[in-house]
């Protein structure tokens, strides 16, 4: 098996002004993904980030503060799934509980050195 990066952009929930009880419903969908993941033993790793973000081009770089983009395009978190291949690692991320808001999945295979 390959490892993946399914790195989760956009999904903002402030945005689409959901309830508590609505992010906690969708929260739910989440841990249920994950549970799935595990019992099937692709699940690795996985976080959410905070935003903003800072942003730096370069060492010398001014260091400023985000958002950089529409917040279609934050990067909200990650998981590292086990695939046999792209095609599987893109079946995984079909299952993404963000899509009905905004949100997508950017798949990269893990490079080994």
């Amino acid at each position: 098996m390959k490892e993946f990066m399914l790195i989760f952009i956009g999904g903002d929930y402030e945005a689409h002004n959901l309830s508590p009880e609505e992010i906690q419903q969708q929260m739910g969908k989440w841990f249920a993904w994950i549970d799935e993941l595990k019992k099937e033993d692709l699940y690795v790793d996985g976080k959410a980030l905070h935003a903003p973000a800072k942003h730096r081009t370069g060492k010398d770089a001014v260091i400023t503060d985000g958002p950089y983009a529409d917040a279609k395009e934050i990067v909200g978190g990650y998981f590292v799934v086990k695939a046999r291949d792209f095609d599987h690692a893109l079946e995984l991320a079909k299952d993404y509980p963000d899509y009905d808001y905004s949100g997508g999945v950017e798949v990269r295979e893990v490079v080994v050195f």
